[in-house]
């Protein structure tokens, strides 16, 4: 399988297909749709991902069929949890949201590839942290996490399962794959 990832221009044909593709794959997994509260940024790519210069949205496309089979996004940390108002700010956290794999395409390495993209571009764009939350009843998302070598900063014990992780990103190894943020791999 040949895979191309780029990052999301600012065009509504492409950002129509990336909402679509997010808003599935929400359904599939969470099994609820649009929650205005928790889909700001999907609404709003141009504004969360594409105009700030250290955020960014990556796209994965099967470079045969063209479709979208993964994506993650990468911003500034603009969340207000209490207990991280010391420890986490815009300047030196950024935050992955939105890494989703279509199920056909899981468990071959592309999900760690979009992972190391928004890394190297963290670290280019000299945040210090990463952080992320996830939920223990994603399917292998916390292992997943895991072996990407985030730690648990909070295990809320919450009914929604969530975990906040975090990464600290002094050094990051440059991936021989990339151009610029266009990346092409065969898994």
């Amino acid at each position: 399988m040949n895979v191309i990832i780029k990052e999301l221009n600012n065009d509504s044909n492409e950002i129509e297909n990336v909402q679509k593709f997010l808003f599935n794959q929400i359904k599939k997994e969470f099994h609820y749709g649009y929650i205005p509260e928790y889909h700001q940024d999907i609404i709003n790519m141009v504004d969360y991902y594409i105009s700030p210069c250290r955020n960014n949205f990556f796209v994965a496309y099967d470079k045969k069929t063209k479709e979208i089979i993964g994506t993650i996004g990468l911003r500034a940390y603009d969340k207000n949890f209490d207990e991280f108002k010391d420890r986490y700010n815009k300047n030196n956290t950024s935050s992955i949201w939105r890494l989703f794999v279509d199920e056909n395409y899981r468990r071959c390495g592309l999900a760690s590839e979009l992972v190391k993209m928004v890394e190297t571009f963290a670290y280019d764009a000299h945040y210090n942290n990463i952080y992320l939350h996830t939920h223990k009843d994603l399917d292998g998302g916390l292992i997943f996490w895991k072996k990407m070598g985030f730690k648990i900063t909070i295990d809320s014990n919450n009914k929604l399962q969530t975990v906040h992780m975090e990464k600290k990103i002094n050094n990051v190894p440059v991936n021989s794959h990339f151009t610029g943020y266009m990346y092409a791999l065969k898994l």
